[in-house]
C-alpha cells in the first residue's frame, strides 16, 4: 500500500469511528488536492483553536479553491466541521476537515 492510501485509510478509519458517512471516492480526491502536507505531522491537521490557521482555512481552501464569497456562512461552515471532528480531537486531519466543508457548501463538483 502506498503513503497516499495509508493516509486515506486512516480517515477512512477516523470517519468510521466519528460514525461520519462518508463518499470514499470523494475523500480520496479531496485528500489528493491536499498534496504533500498529508504527510507532514504538523501540516496534516487543522488547529481549531488557532484563528490565524482558521483564517487559513478560510481564505485558502474556502474561497480560493472552493471559489465561495466570503461571508458569515464560511464561519459557520468552519465551526460545523469543528463540531462533526470533536472540537476536543486532537486529530483534525485537514483532508478531513476539508472534506466536511466541501459536503457543507455542496460543492463536490470542485473535485469531480
Amino acid at each position: 500500500m502506498s503513503k497516499f492510501e495509508d493516509c486515506v485509510k486512516e480517515y477512512q478509519e477516523e470517519f468510521d469511528k466519528l460514525g461520519v458517512k462518508y463518499d470514499a471516492d470523494l475523500l480520496k480526491k479531496v485528500t489528493k488536492a491536499c498534496g504533500p502536507s498529508i504527510y507532514l505531522p504538523d501540516a496534516s491537521k487543522v488547529s481549531s483553536t488557532d484563528p490565524e490557521e482558521l483564517a487559513r482555512v478560510r481564505n485558502n481552501f474556502l474561497i480560493k479553491k472552493l471559489g465561495l464569497a466570503d461571508n458569515d456562512k464560511l464561519d459557520a461552515g468552519i465551526q460545523a466541521a469543528i463540531d462533526t471532528l470533536g472540537s476536543s480531537n486532537r486529530k483534525k486531519y485537514r483532508a478531513m476537515f476539508y472534506y466536511l466543508l466541501t459536503k457543507h457548501f455542496k460543492k463536490e463538483s470542485t473535485f469531480k
